[in-house]
């Protein structure tokens, strides 16, 4: 490949990636923008690492073809809006080259072409290198790892902090319920003493109520014949 991305380094360019979009959509709500410039930039240099491996295999082998479904997840996760804003495009599937119909055997042998050829990644180091080249190929995958493991560690330090802050919140929320819930039990009492005084008036005026219509009338009847005999 032109560019020198492997399959390793974009690999771990996807678990980074993932976990990005991941903690984005959790705080989605209060940050929108969390996040989002690294989303792209990766993803970008995702697309470009992916066409590239499949132009160098011309075709589309097991890695490439996982390679790509996972940028088409990963670009879903973003959102078809954001997407199409960054110029994120999905990969196109490539087309296998047709038969050839075969050549006659050739009396010399043909020269290899100088370039070298894409090879699966493996586990097994290159029969090639010696054993310099075989411990510096071992420290580069090192260091990508230990670059992965340091963002994965800043990550989870971003995600204790803001559970501290949710604690925080969560714990002043809950004073606040308690003092309002001291004032609602405070007001249920003031309410139930009220109503038993306006239950003791109803009753006294329900049972004095004849009582209190025979003086009214008495003193009718006193100031008639007052007026009366006058």
């Amino acid at each position: 490949m032109s560019s020198g991305t492997s399959n390793p380094k974009l690999t771990s360019l996807t678990t980074s990636t993932l976990s990005l979009l991941l903690e984005r959509q959790r705080l989605q709500l209060t940050h929108p923008t969390l996040h989002l410039q690294q989303i792209v930039s990766n993803l970008r240099t995702l697309r470009m690492g992916v066409i590239e491996l499949q132009q160098a295999s011309q075709g589309d082998d097991g890695g490439t073809g996982a390679l790509r479904g996972q940028f088409e997840r990963l670009r879903g996760m973003l959102g078809d809006v954001e997407a199409e804003k960054a110029g994120l495009q999905s990969i196109p599937i490539p087309v296998p080259p047709s038969p050839t119909s075969p050549t006659p055997p050739l009396r010399h042998k043909r020269k290899m072409s100088p370039e070298p050829m894409y090879e699966p990644y493996t586990d097994d180091p290159d029969p090639e290198l010696d054993e310099g080249g075989i411990l510096l190929q071992q420290r580069h995958i090192m260091e990508a790892q230990d670059a992965h493991l340091d963002h994965l560690s800043s990550s989870i330090g971003r995600q204790h902090h803001i559970s501290l802050q949710i604690g925080d919140e969560l714990e002043v929320h809950t004073g606040l319920l308690d003092a309002l819930d001291t004032e609602l039990d405070g007001t249920d009492v003031r309410m139930r003493s009220a109503r038993k005084r306006l239950a003791r008036v109803a009753r006294g005026a329900k049972e004095n109520g004849s009582t209190v219509t025979i003086a009214l009338l008495i003193v009718v009847l006193l100031i008639l014949i007052v007026v009366f005999k006058t």
